[in-house]
């Protein structure tokens, strides 16, 4: 029985089950408007569920085909994945910020082995062990390579084109580079105070701090992102908003986004705080993973998650070496760092 929530005025979300993940679903949300359901994210490409999709929009009395637009919040798979299978069966329009659409097409352009040999490199260049790289020699198909690419482009400040609503866009880097969340700037059906209501994507979850990595650009080595400063950035905004209500792509709503904006600045300043500690002795990037608190302790994180706490850890270092409290090492290679 598919699992559906009708939040009112015209806004349900439904459970998309993500394969294998601790998140477990995705919350994907049809949006009535005057030309027929819009959805705000598909959940993950997997034939289970594709078919919770389906039968979700079937006990939100609609389908499939009768969806007008597909807005995507950001490009990873656990939120795009669907799109495609949802444009083929409706003809719907996928829209995306042009971030992500670039990195979306360099997916979709990309040969395995090529990702495979970039990865390799760069996470030599962070201190990964043999161990670590040996895989990435072994190069293998990957999934998720042929995202459905989007049609039309999500602008931030400007309306998107959902005839009968008001719902703007706003450009909410850090969790991906084209990230946004979008506002329905409509009374709340119950009348709780505050600025209409949020779609938040992944950038502001109840009790999940999103994950923030470096952007990939497999082609451009020159480019340096502070992804961690674009999402505290990000955040504030979100924060001096004020939403009713925050619809998430994950968990469930929740009222007070600004102090839950709040608790989240509060949480990566003091995660920086707790990184300078540890680079009173100079460390890698791996190194400095390996004594990053995540979860569960290191040894127990499989090999994924080690490269994407990795990310993690580049994401924070290079915000210290920003804010000119870490730096580089001379002459160490791999490259250490060291607080200043």
């Amino acid at each position: 029985m598919a699992q559906t929530a009708d939040h009112g005025g015209g806004v349900r979300s439904l459970r998309v089950p993500i394969p294998d993940n601790p998140l477990g679903h995705t919350l994907v949300y049809v949006v009535d408007t005057d030309r027929g359901p819009v959805l705000v994210d598909t959940g993950w490409d997997d034939p289970d569920s594709w078919d919770a999709l389906t039968e979700g929009l079937q006990a939100c009395g609609t389908s499939a085909a009768e969806i007008h637009g597909v807005v995507i919040t950001h490009h990873h798979p656990d939120h795009h994945g669907l799109s495609g299978r949802v444009r083929a069966a409706s003809g719907a329009w996928v829209a995306m910020h042009a971030a992500d659409t670039a990195v979306v097409r360099r997916t979709r352009e990309a040969r395995p082995e090529h990702w495979f040999t970039y990865m390799s490199a760069k996470l030599a260049a962070a201190g990964a062990p043999e161990e670590h790289l040996a895989p990435l020699r072994r190069p293998r198909s990957l999934p998720g390579l042929s995202p459905a690419l989007p049609d039309r482009e999500i602008v931030p400040g400007e309306l998107l084109d959902l005839p009968g609503r008001r719902l703007r866009a706003i450009w909410t880097p850090g969790h991906t580079p084209g990230h946004v969340c979008l506002h329905l700037e409509e009374e709340h059906p119950a009348g709780l105070p505050g600025r209409g209501r949020l779609f938040s994507g992944d950038h502001l979850l109840p009790e999940i701090t999103p994950h923030i990595g470096l952007y990939e650009d497999v082609d451009d080595t020159t480019a340096v992102a502070d992804p961690l400063g674009d999402y505290l950035d990000s955040l504030e905004r979100v924060g001096r908003l004020a939403p009713a209500e925050v619809l998430p792509a994950h968990q469930h709503p929740f009222t007070d986004a600004p102090a839950r904006v709040r608790e989240l600045l509060a949480h990566h300043e003091e995660r920086l705080t707790g990184l300078l500690a540890l680079l009173g002795t100079p460390l890698t990037p791996w190194q400095l993973a390996e004594r990053m608190e995540w979860n569960r302790p290191w040894a127990q994180i499989p090999y994924g998650s080690r490269t994407i706490a990795v990310s993690e850890a580049e994401a924070h270092l290079r915000r210290l070496v920003k804010l000119g409290r870490a730096e580089p090492v001379p002459g160490t290679d791999p490259v250490a760092y060291t607080a200043v």
